[in-house]
This record gives C-alpha cells, sequence and structure tokens, in this order.
C-alpha cells in the first residue's frame, strides 16, 4: 500500500471531536518526520476523497489546514460542530492538543499497519473494521 492510502486510513480512524498532528499521522504511517507528506497529500487529495482532514492540525494544535477547505475559517466550525473548543491566538486558530489531541496506543499503530498488510493481500481493497476490536487499549 502507497503511503498516500495509508495516510487516508489512519485519517478515517481519528475519532469524532478528537484531532491528530501532521507528525502523528506520519509517525502512524510509518514514515516519522514526514508531516509535510502528510499535508501535501490532505491539500492535494490524493489521500481519497472522503478524509477528514479537518481533524488533522498541527503540532502546536494550530489549524493549518485552510488552503484545503472551501473558507478559511471551515476546518474551526467543522471542528466545533463536534464539539472541539477552538480559541483565537495571535498564532491562529489553535485546539488544545491535551483535552482533544488523539492519545492513539502502541497497539493501535500496530493494528493500523497489520491493517494495511491485509488490505495489499487483498487486492489495495481497504479493510473497514472499527478498531474497538482490534486492539487492546493501553495508552502509552
Amino acid at each position: 500500500m502507497d503511503i498516500y492510502k495509508r495516510i487516508g486510513m489512519v485519517c478515517r480512524t481519528i475519532p469524532k471531536g478528537k484531532v491528530a498532528t501532521y507528525g502523528q499521522i506520519a509517525l502512524l504511517c510509518g514514515k516519522p518526520r514526514n508531516a509535510r507528506q502528510v499535508g501535501y497529500a490532505l491539500k492535494h487529495g490524493l489521500a481519497g476523497n472522503d478524509i477528514p482532514a479537518y481533524r488533522v492540525v498541527n503540532g502546536k494544535g494550530i489549524l493549518s489546514g485552510a488552503v484545503y477547505f472551501e473558507t478559511p475559517d471551515m476546518q474551526r466550525m467543522l471542528l466545533e460542530e463536534e464539539g472541539i473548543r477552538v480559541i483565537r491566538t495571535e498564532d491562529g486558530w489553535k485546539v488544545n492538543l491535551k483535552e482533544y489531541g488523539w492519545k492513539n496506543t502502541m497497539e493501535e499503530a500496530l493494528y493500523l499497519s497489520e491493517r494495511a498488510k491485509l488490505s495489499e493481500q487483498n487486492g489495495g481493497k481497504e479493510i473497514h473494521e472499527g478498531l474497538e476490536s482490534g486492539y487492546k487499549k493501553r495508552t502509552i
């Protein structure tokens, strides 16, 4: 499975009401230090069209995907609709990563990796299963 399909798969697993960082997505895709590639994939639609890209923020929690959306405030509005509090700072709109950050586990990362392998074995078709049954919950 190529990196863009993995980015799409990981982004689809970000829970409603949570956000993830570009770097976190890159790490879960097995490409640490490739946060910019995640942003590129989301901006240009390379990860798919049904991606909740509005749930991805930069490493400081600042909304940085304005160019991806129809209006500059759309990312903020979509996050607020999910109950995420977005505050205005001098650096831009920001979410509290401690409160709203997706705290994935090593088991989730391994499970996502395994799903990618299964998808490759199934001719590139993604496996859409709930994560709840696929791993033990243990935050590291």
